[in-house]
């Protein structure tokens, strides 16, 4: 969770058994599945996850204090209010088709991103907009690996807030008379008034997360769930060999049977994979990701009073956060928190500096070389990465300070520490189900703070009952999971100088052909060789194209105007908008 609130659009991994197609992992405990009323189209799963799995969670942390001392109580009223509430009529613009049909289009993922892209739709026809040739609506299909939708389920806690204004929702920067807008929500909850006492264009992440599910009920139903997607593939072709149709390959993550769908455009929003450093294990039951932390916390560590010594790795505001609540869920703890900045910074939040995330900053940025690209990337990283909101910073170190003066300058008897400048070295099972860390001085023989003594031996030791890794996503399963694909694209050029990583230059994949080139144009549609695809058949990214399209791709900053940009750029030759009228006061 980045101060800007990084969207982890679809967090799927294999070494992580909840996470998904579609985003954060969840643990909801909607194990149970039940008949769906599309079951004659073969839509046999029914969103059935509710608020239940995160309400428990929820309550077991604000018992324990919240996660910061300005939390309101709406961060926790969203989830039960949202169990009692009918559930939202199904989108009236877009039904669901059986499942053996030839689909407009079909999204891998039903996290945020997608999301945007069924209310982007719905908004078109809504206005008025013909986007096939015919009088129908297009058939649209959402293939998720959760079992429901849900939104930063592993960091959910109490207090947390958002980072960003609730104007940039799912729709209102694209169309502000949306029905899917954040205050159309409050107002849908009878919530509107009371929420401007708030004073605050920052709501609960807890809120915002309900408003997200508020909005993907509308279109559960058309969406296949516990459907893990393996491969997109080219499947029917034009006479002239063109591709004019994709199979997208799924298998059910409960029977492992396999099933495949069929659509003329696909959109790929796999979001961020939960990254490890390649020393931690990846199975081991005490190492656990940033994303699980809510729903496994409590499960691992189950006695809330027991002296339990819990170690964050990571400097981000998720780290942060983490290292702040643990301490509130688990009073007699210790806890470390290793990075390897000498210390937490500030994110970047000036007006100047956000506007790296505006919308029309794209149109600045995607015309430029690699390289400014590169240099424009890296210079906004202030932003977004390895940083922590500043009052998140300022409620840390008046822990900090409280135990020096009570505890005295030796930082050995406090129960909490800020390990600065060092790194990971290994991470070892013990026999007694605990985890023995090394870390060591990112650079030796230097102590990590000036008052510090310097180190005697190259590496310390730390035996702990849980690692909680906030160490990032990685953005990049869109590759693999167009393997098929990689002939279809063009040949890629030997290349010249410094190559950059993270999509800025593409991706370089090697065929039987030889070096290809994955790359996307500015309306995030995959760039295949001419000819090889038909002009109204396509591939569509989302969510890993931060190297061409900036900060904001991974976020939910450009959500509603992106959504819009790819539908049109879908629907393009079909597309037909009334003519705008003027209104008269």
């Amino acid at each position: 969770m980045s101060p800007h609130s990084d969207v982890a659009l679809n967090d799927g991994d294999s070494a992580f058994s909840n996470s998904v197609n579609g985003h954060a992992n969840n643990d909801s405990g909607a194990n149970s599945r039940i008949a769906s009323p599309m079951a004659a189209n073969g839509y046999s799963r029914l969103n059935h996850c509710g608020h239940q799995g995160h309400e428990a969670n929820i309550k077991s942390f604000i018992s324990n204090g919240g996660m910061m001392s300005n939390s309101s109580s709406s961060s926790s009223s969203s989830s039960s209010s949202s169990m009692s509430r009918p559930k939202p009529r199904c989108s009236p613009h877009l039904s669901a088709a059986p499942l053996d049909s030839d689909f407009d289009l079909i999204c891998i993922g039903f996290g945020p991103a997608s999301l945007s892209i069924a209310i982007a739709l719905h908004d078109a026809i809504a206005s008025g907009a013909q986007l096939l040739p015919g009088p129908d609506s297009p058939k649209v299909l959402f293939v998720e690996k959760q079992s429901c939708f849900s939104w930063h389920a592993g960091m959910l806690l109490p207090g947390a807030k958002m980072q960003i204004s609730f104007i940039k929702d799912l729709a209102t920067l694209r169309n502000p008379r949306s029905e899917f807008t954040f205050v159309n929500y409050l107002f849908s909850q009878g919530r509107l008034v009371d929420f401007t006492n708030l004073n605050t264009f920052l709501p609960s992440r807890v809120e915002f997360e309900d408003y997200l599910r508020w909005c993907s009920a509308h279109f559960d139903h058309l969406a296949q769930f516990c459907q893990q997607v393996v491969a997109v593939a080219p499947d029917a072709h034009h006479p002239q060999q063109q591709v004019a149709r994709w199979l997208v390959e799924a298998r059910d993550v409960d029977s492992g049977a396999s099933r495949s769908y069929r659509g003329r455009n696909v959109l790929v929003a796999t979001g961020g994979q939960p990254s490890l450093p390649r020393n931690f294990p990846l199975r081991h039951p005490r190492v656990i990701h940033s994303s699980q932390y809510a729903n496994r916390v409590l499960e691992l560590l189950p006695r809330r009073n027991d002296p339990y010594h819990i170690a964050i790795v990571g400097a981000g505001q998720s780290a942060a956060e983490i290292f702040y609540n643990v301490q509130n869920l688990y009073p007699n703890c210790k806890t470390s928190l290793i990075m390897r900045p000498e210390f937490l910074r500030p994110s970047d939040d000036s007006p100047f500096v956000n506007s790296v995330f505006n919308p029309d900053y794209i149109d600045c940025l995607f015309p430029k070389s690699p390289k400014s690209r590169h240099s424009l990337l890296t210079e906004a990283r202030a932003t977004n990465y390895g940083v922590v909101r500043l009052e998140l910073i300022q409620e840390l170190y008046e822990r900090i300070y409280h135990q020096k003066r009570t505890l005295g300058p030796d930082e050995s008897l406090w129960p909490h520490r800020i390990i600065g400048g060092r790194q990971v070295a290994s991470v070892d099972p013990r026999d007694d189900a605990r985890v023995q860390l090394r870390i060591q001085h990112v650079h030796p023989g230097e102590p990590a703070f000036a008052d510090a003594p310097a180190p005697t031996q190259p590496c310390d030791s730390l035996v702990v009952d849980l690692v909680i890794a906030a160490t990032g996503y990685q953005r990049n399963a869109h590759v693999d999971m167009l393997r098929a694909a990689w002939d279809l694209l063009p040949k890629a050029f030997e290349p010249r100088g410094l190559e950059f990583g993270k999509g800025i230059s593409g991706w370089n994949v090697d065929t039987d052909q030889g070096a290809r080139k994955l790359a996307v144009g500015r309306d995030y549609r995959v760039k295949f060789a001419p000819g090889a695809v038909v002009d109204d058949s396509g591939i569509w990214l989302q969510g890993c194209c931060e190297g061409t399209h900036g900060l904001s791709d991974t976020l939910l900053s450009v959500l509603a105007t992106r959504s819009g940009e790819i539908v049109d750029s879908i629907f393009a030759r079909h597309v037909h908008k009334p003519a705008k009228t003027i209104c008269k006061e």
